[in-house]
């Protein structure tokens, strides 16, 4: 019989992040920040995580709300998903995230669910690690003492692994400004039952003069361990007038950097995988390519 009751755990609601950190290093890696608790909750009942404490940062209102800079979007990482498909300024200054905020699973999860327990639990089918990957955004981090920024490209390690240390809170995510003429898209194959992304695939493409790509950022999510970008088919993007021919030959390429590791379990077989990939690349960076023009 499977146990769906989680083991007994302490609860924390911190006020600030520094109180965070100090209670991360306090249960010596075995306390658990929450966030909107989607991914983590569902563990514990489980038992496939049995942390001793919960760490619930909805106290902290610095990690909230969305500000708009000169160079771009500045988002707490407690920012909801409907807080990020209906903000205008997400939806002017990097559509591409609210585009995939609004295809995370129905109404309730979106209303509580967070950006910063998305990325930070680096699911690897969950829909916004391969966005932040594409907009090359930076995650900025908290601890007792200081913070750092991370590239987005690497902060995703590996299976449910990121960057982090073991007592830094992902304090926001930093966007930067889109240049003129680019267009974007997240298209994917989802789960029917979880929506969660059997294969998503996020593009961010710049056009110049006379149609020729400037530059082009795609990424992966669902098909390997964690969220990749597909720097292979962005370098044959690159430079080049994107018409069909050469958007197929690059679609071909965006599983090259997961050689050898597609996930495979009961929804899909690394083969079929790694078919859709090659799918779902054509579609999202023909569709970026539209909304460039």
């Amino acid at each position: 019989m499977v146990t769906m009751t989680s083991a007994p755990f302490e609860y924390e609601k911190p006020e600030s992040v520094a109180e965070a950190s100090r209670l991360l290093s306090k249960y010596g890696g075995n306390g658990k920040l929450l966030a909107g608790g989607h991914s983590l909750v569902p563990l514990m009942k489980l038992r496939l995580a049995s942390p001793d404490a919960l760490i619930d940062l909805s106290g902290i209102n610095d990690l909230k709300g969305i500000k708009s800079t000169a160079n771009g979007l500045s988002i707490g990482s407690m920012t909801t998903y409907h807080e990020l498909e209906s903000s205008s300024d997400v939806q002017s200054g990097a559509p591409l995230l609210a585009d995939a905020a609004s295809q995370v699973a129905d109404t309730q999860v979106r209303n509580f669910g967070t950006i910063g327990g998305a990325v930070s639990h680096s699911d690897p089918a969950s829909d916004l690690p391969p966005v932040v990957l594409a907009l090359d955004a930076t995650m900025v981090t908290g601890s007792q003492r200081s913070g750092r920024e991370i590239p987005a490209d690497r902060f995703f390690k590996d299976f449910l692994t990121t960057a982090l240390r073991p007592n830094e809170v992902l304090v926001r995510i930093d966007i930067p400004k889109l240049p003129a003429n680019t267009g974007t898209a997240y298209v994917k194959m989802a789960n029917k039952a979880s929506h969660y992304a059997l294969v998503g695939v996020a593009a961010v493409i710049t056009l110049g003069a006379g149609g020729v790509c400037e530059r082009a950022r795609v990424a992966l999510t669902g098909a390997g361990p964690h969220a990749v970008r597909a720097r292979r088919a962005e370098r044959i993007l690159e430079g080049k007038v994107l018409a069909g021919n050469v958007i197929r030959n690059a679609s071909k390429r965006v599983g090259a950097e997961l050689d050898g590791m597609f996930n495979e379990d009961v929804h899909a077989s690394a083969e079929y995988r790694e078919a859709m990939t090659q799918v779902y690349a054509e579609r999202a960076i023909t569709a970026a390519v539209a909304n460039a023009g």
